[in-house]
């Protein structure tokens, strides 16, 4: 018959001599072999050890065989049951059946009669687990095709989203080299430079687009290293520094000299944060109400997060507006924004196992905080 791996069987018959002969035969062709005297001592093994055949008598005391097989693919229809009979129970061999018993033998067992039937029932056990298999890798494929389609609409939609603020800054960076010719031509070097600065900063700003289309379009793991936070924060500073130095923005900073490491992708935190900044440089432009625009940017630990806050006194949010914020390709810049600087931002946070959460008032600014472990989980 060949090895079953130990299959485990459940062997139940009120006879003892049955019970022995059988099991030992059926221990020698490979099986585990739990016995049980009758019906209800059945149950309390099956309940016990789950095992995918069981073999029992149809005629025993107190709970028959066909009562058994009605309790137990109640509870587990997958179970394959095989119904030992007698001569003359053809009747209840074929009422056995139709409580989807597997097989049934008669007595004496015929060892022929018995690998047949165990060997139908294995086969159905062995149909079955490949049918699940093949249901689960179509359902993965199935998954992943839905995904497909998923991703490349976003990103049908992204081409539609990013055109607009795209084309703004084309038309923005020809302007600056506009201003640099005709600097050159006439000897304006203040118009040179005028336009140089334009030039870099759009070309800072199509950098950093790029950056986000590439993070969205492709998933990218994590390099984690760990990392001096105040030396980190310094970094930030020294980028987000000359983006606000000709926007009459007032940048200041609270640092904790004692903020320790942490481990993150560096490149990647830093990506996020300077989303946040140029988030609240925009805001901070926008506003025609104020004369005088700060952001601040402070860093503190907990026992196991640093915690980035950027706050700003620029125009600010309603609550519809910060529900939506971080949401793909949502943008409260009409036309000048893409919808996937904030989106990024908080899908590097989250890929980190962190939070970011924005309170805001519409006139007033924004705060923004960005919550990263430590260490990484």
């Amino acid at each position: 018959m060949g090895t079953n791996d130990k299959m485990p069987l459940l062997l139940v018959d009120d006879e003892e001599d049955i019970r022995e002969v059988l099991g030992l035969s059926l221990q020698d062709i490979g099986y585990t072999v739990y016995l049980a005297k009758n019906g209800e001592e059945a149950l309390k093994i099956f309940n016990e050890k789950q095992p995918p055949i069981v073999l029992t008598d149809i005629k025993m005391e107190g709970m028959d065989g066909i009562d058994l097989l009605r309790k137990i693919k109640q509870d587990s229809p997958e179970t394959e049951v095989i119904m030992i009979t007698g001569h003359g129970d053809t009747d209840l061999a074929i009422k056995s059946l139709k409580y989807e018993a597997t097989d049934f033998i008669t007595k004496p067992i015929n060892d022929d009669a018995l690998e047949v039937a165990l060997r139908r029932a294995r086969e159905k056990i062995s149909t079955r687990e490949k049918l699940k298999s093949y249901t689960t890798n179509l359902e993965a494929l199935l998954k992943e095709k839905t995904e497909l389609q998923d991703h490349l609409s976003s990103l049908g939609l992204m081409i539609g989203s990013i055109s607009h603020g795209m084309k703004g800054l084309l038309t923005r960076l020809d302007a600056g080299l506009y201003d640099i010719r005709i600097g050159v031509e006439k000897k304006d070097y203040d118009r040179v430079e005028e336009g140089y600065e334009i030039v870099k900063d759009m070309l800072a700003r199509i950098k950093k687009m790029t950056l986000d289309i590439l993070f969205y379009a492709k998933k990218r793991d994590l390099v984690r290293k760990k990392l001096d936070v105040l030396g980190f924060c310094n970094d930030v500073v020294g980028v987000v520094q000359p983006m606000i130095q000709n926007q009459q923005i007032q940048f200041s900073q609270k640092l904790d000299e004692s903020l320790g490491e942490f481990e993150v992708d560096a490149d990647s935190i830093h990506s996020a944060l300077m989303n946040i900044f140029e988030n609240s440089i925009d805001a901070c432009v926008e506003d025609k109400q104020k004369k005088d625009h700060h952001i601040i940017f402070s860093v503190k630990k907990t026992r196991a997060y640093i915690e980035f806050f950027v706050e700003d006194n620029g125009v600010g949010m309603d609550k519809n507006t910060c529900k939506k914020i971080f949401t793909l390709f949502f943008s409260a810049k009409d036309k000048k924004g893409t919808g996937l600087g904030l989106f990024v931002a908080n899908k590097i946070v989250q890929q980190h196992g962190g939070l970011i959460e924005v309170t805001s008032e519409y006139g007033q600014g924004s705060c923004f905080r960005l919550k990263i472990p430590k260490k990484s989980s």
